[in-house]
């Protein structure tokens, strides 16, 4: 299981870019292809062009490290890229090792130091490893099974998180995850994907054959109903009446002031009298401002609001622009999301402990079935 949240975190902080779909074996041919036609190029090259000498080094060297060729416009650059480990048809290159180990564990070196941080270092690497190793079975996995997610599914869980952390724009949300993880939107928006394709395999694969009762889910959620509680909030009607700018219209203003405050003394339905006289945007609605969260209305107003009884009216609050009533129609101190809403979630944690064993049981067999090699030792990777 340790290794599976590993997985996940690489997913959604791994700033490194997907590996190359390709095997160590067609690496290698490729190299000496290019290095072949490099040689002819050569022969074929007029006198009048500077001869090239090769080093004797480069001559001897009979056993080069696996090489990516990146092809340009104009000329083939050839880039050392050591590769550690071979997944099926992916590879594990010792930058991509590089950099989710130290995105996942810089915080060890300000917690530990000597022995006691190598050990951990060595831990942290073996889970790294494995997390790239076991990335790559479950994407296999998944598209041996033919799953795929809509673009539209991740751009609506992408906006999600945007407006659960009032960004507004993507180019806002860009610098964020640059400054927070180190990755741009784009990448950020494959791993989200990568990370949704897992849940869907392991969904189908391990949490689907694993039995859970309501019973059980309603006591998960009672027991910790603290963790699904909403902030505090309220339900006002409003009656707004502009103070005007204009002598006349401040006139008129305080003549409706006066008649309003007269028929509530009198007991007339506030909600009447919103339609009759009020000037805001829900006059319409009896001045239904619906469910507000405490701390998002105007502090003057808010603190009016929250002071009386559910069903009292206020008197009049003096603002710059208007003046302005309130009526308290509902207020819930300790507001929980109810049940209905929350059971796919609580069905997700109620299955994650008995989920465990049978996630790791399932990994094992895609590690048996995988085609695993390693390049380097892996006792040498983790002891680093």
């Amino acid at each position: 299981m340790s290794h599976i949240l590993i997985l996940i975190l690489f997913l959604v902080t791994s700033a490194c870019n997907t590996p190359f779909s390709y095997s160590l074996r067609q690496t290698r041919a490729v190299e000496k292809k290019s290095a072949i036609s490099n040689l002819e190029s050569k022969t074929e090259t007029s006198t009048k062009d500077e001869k090239k000498v090769i080093p004797k080094d480069k001559e001897q060297d009979k056993n080069p490290p696996p090489a990516i060729i990146v092809k340009t416009n104009k000329v083939e650059a050839v880039v050392q890229e050591e590769i550690l480990v071979a997944v099926n048809s992916h590879i594990i290159t010792r930058k991509s090792f590089q950099q989710a180990f130290e995105q996942q564990n810089a915080s060890l070196y300000r917690q530990f130091s000597g022995k006691a941080l190598d050990e951990k270092l060595s831990e942290a690497r073996a889970k790294t490893l494995q997390g790239l190793i076991d990335a790559f079975l479950l994407a296999d996995k998944a598209n041996e099974m033919g799953l795929s997610i809509p673009d539209d599914y991740v751009e609506s869980t992408i906006e999600q998180v945007k407006k659960e952390n009032k960004i507004a724009s993507d180019e806002e949300f860009e610098r964020a995850l640059k400054a927070n993880l180190g990755i741009g939107l784009s990448e950020y928006r494959k791993n989200q994907k990568r990370m949704m394709l897992e849940q869907q395999v392991l969904g189908r694969e391990v949490y689907s054959k694993i039995a859970v009762t309501e019973n059980e889910v309603r006591a998960y959620y009672e027991k910790n109903k603290d963790d699904y509680r909403l902030p505090e909030r309220f339900r006002i009607r409003e009656l707004v009446i502009p103070r005007g700018t204009t002598t006349e219209e401040k006139s008129k203003s305080a003549a409706i002031l006066l008649e309003v405050e007269k028929q509530i003394v009198d007991k007339k339905s506030f909600e009447s009298l919103v339609r009759t006289y009020s000037a805001s945007p829900t006059k319409d609605l009896g001045g239904d401002a619906g469910w507000i969260n405490k701390g998002m209305l105007r502090p003057s107003i808010e603190e009016v609001a929250l002071a009386l009884k559910v069903g009292d009216i206020s008197s009049v609050i003096e603002t710059a622009r208007d003046y302005y009533f309130v009526q308290l129609v509902d207020r819930e101190t300790s507001p929980y999301q109810p049940f209905a809403e929350v059971k796919d979630k609580l069905l997700v944690k109620v299955q994650e402990p008995k989920a465990e064993s049978a996630i790791e049981q399932f990994m094992n067999n895609l590690r048996t079935r995988a085609n695993i090699r390693y390049m380097i030792p892996r006792e040498q990777l983790i002891k680093g």
